[in-house]
């Protein structure tokens, strides 16, 4: 079972963009393809974040003159830092954009997560079929 948090935007009632799953736990797309992750899931300042990390990272250890093993252990590292915390910076986006955190739920997958999250909202389900 996985554990989603589910997120919906104040006064929204489409189901396609105003109630978001996140995963909770680690972020695989995030550690492989941080960058990429984040413009896919549109987290602009994330991916500002990242690029600006990344930068300043190459660019110390390459002043200090580091060695090609200890810049892909730096750089394993910050890949593995935003895999743990990637699913915790959607929340945060989500969070500025005007969603509130509604539930918790756990399923198998996030169309189940969704599903059970409105079979236990049966006044939100109700007013988005209308």
């Amino acid at each position: 079972m996985k554990v989603f948090t589910v997120h919906t935007r104040r006064g929204g009632l489409d189901p396609d963009r105003d109630v978001v799953l996140v995963k909770e736990g680690f972020s695989w797309p995030a550690f492989f393809l941080s960058l990429l992750w984040a413009l896919w899931c549109r987290l602009w300042l994330v991916a500002l974040g990242i690029f600006l990390i990344e930068l300043a990272a190459n660019g110390l250890l390459a002043a200090l003159g580091a060695d090609p093993p200890t810049q892909a252990a730096i750089s394993l590292g910050l890949a593995a830092a935003l895999g743990i915390v990637g699913n915790d910076l959607k929340r945060w986006t989500l969070g500025r954009r005007g969603y509130i955190e509604s539930d918790i739920v756990a399923a198998p997958d996030g169309d189940a997560a969704e599903s059970r999250f409105f079979d236990g909202r049966p006044d939100l389900a109700a007013e988005l079929a209308r």
